[in-house]
């Protein structure tokens, strides 16, 4: 909306700095993360009138039996606070921001189904893991397709660490974007155990996205760094940096001991948006480091059931892994702080990719 100011700046050359990327995408994290601020309190009072509260396992940590009614179903501040910053701020012409936006909606619709069935119909397990993966594949199918025809089946991905190597994927490529999708979606969701655990990671892979788009989609510097050039992806840099607004203005609520949880209905919506920038830009693969804590999250729930399931022993005290320091005697804040270290530290390797190759 404000980006269309641009088109007047001949009558006021103010309005020339519409047009820059960097410009709006520091307002767009300063406006979700204000929205997030403003609206939270008054969202978080809704969600104890209507008793939407959190069910925790009976089987998890003791110390999460008093976390049982904390208002969940949170994850609507973060999706409403990034849509009404990129409504503002962003070029709502680019088709890759309404991917992203599709993304978030589609997962985080999912998500508040499942959700709402746990939580308001007192269904406990709410989707059923069929329905749910089902859900999520074919929404998966439904962008990647989107997104294979608007690149004119160019299946190219980029291998870190490599300046040409740039395989075509081919039959494999549509494949490999739902397995990306899907897999985002639900490492997020596995990683929101905790008290603002989900959420920084969330904020640290938002911001390096960021500068990722805005790399792969200005041509001087991706040719100077000799990354595969994507036109029209710097405008995720606006997306992304709303998303970072939101979730900082979640945290402020989120944060130990949380006022609220974000519930399926954010961290799906989480792992869709970050899921789809990474194939806009390219780096899916790149997503494995910068989302380490994710990726970590996700491997430790695999490697429990299948080391049962093989050999009826647990290869941790309990999965996800967060879970396993803390019965190991970690406090959970301590938890919280040092996974969010290592989320810092991964980002700032995968940076250092677009130069060390």
């Amino acid at each position: 909306m404000l980006y269309q100011l641009f088109y007047l700046h001949h009558m006021m050359p103010v309005l020339n700095v519409f047009r820059y990327i960097t410009f709006r995408s520091i307002y767009a994290t300063l406006t979700s993360l204000a929205f997030a601020l403003l609206v939270g309190p008054v969202l978080i009072r809704a969600l104890r009138r209507l008793q939407i509260g959190q069910e925790v396992r009976d089987d998890g940590p003791q110390s999460h039996l008093s976390k049982q009614g904390t208002p969940t179903m949170g994850g609507v501040l973060i999706s409403g606070s990034l849509l009404f910053s990129v409504f503002l701020w962003a070029d709502l012409t680019n088709r890759f921001v309404w991917m992203v936006i599709a993304s978030l909606l589609a997962n985080g619709a999912i998500g508040f189904a499942d959700d709402y069935l746990k939580v308001v119909r007192k269904r406990s397990k709410g989707l059923s893991a069929r329905q749910k993966f089902s859900l999520q594949v074919g929404v998966a199918l439904l962008l990647s397709l989107w997104f294979f025809y608007s690149v004119s089946g160019d299946t190219r991905i980029v291998v870190p660490f490599f300046k040409t190597l740039n395989p075509a994927l081919g039959a494999f490529f549509i494949p490999f974007l739902i397995l990306v999708l899907v897999g985002t979606a639900n490492a997020v969701n596995l990683t929101d155990g905790l008290d603002g655990l989900a959420i920084g990671p969330t904020i640290v892979v938002s911001l390096s996205f960021v500068v990722i788009s805005y790399l792969v989609g200005h041509h001087v510097f991706a040719a100077y760094l000799k990354v595969l050039e994507v036109p029209g992806a710097g405008e995720l840099a606006v997306v992304m940096g709303a998303m970072v607004g939101a979730a900082l203005g979640f945290l402020w609520f989120n944060t130990f001991p949380a006022q609220v949880f974000m519930g399926d209905t954010g961290s799906l919506a989480i792992g869709g948006a970050i899921g789809m920038a990474a194939i806009v830009t390219r780096q899916e693969l790149l997503l494995l480091i910068v989302g380490g804590v994710f990726v970590a999250e996700a491997l430790s729930v695999i490697l429990q059931v299948s080391s049962y399931k093989l050999r009826k022993k647990r290869i941790f005290r309990m999965a996800p892994i967060h879970h396993h320091f803390e019965l190991g005697g970690v406090s959970e804040p301590k938890v919280i702080v040092r996974f969010w270290i290592v989320s810092v530290v991964l980002a700032l390797i995968a940076l250092s990719t677009f130069k060390l190759r």
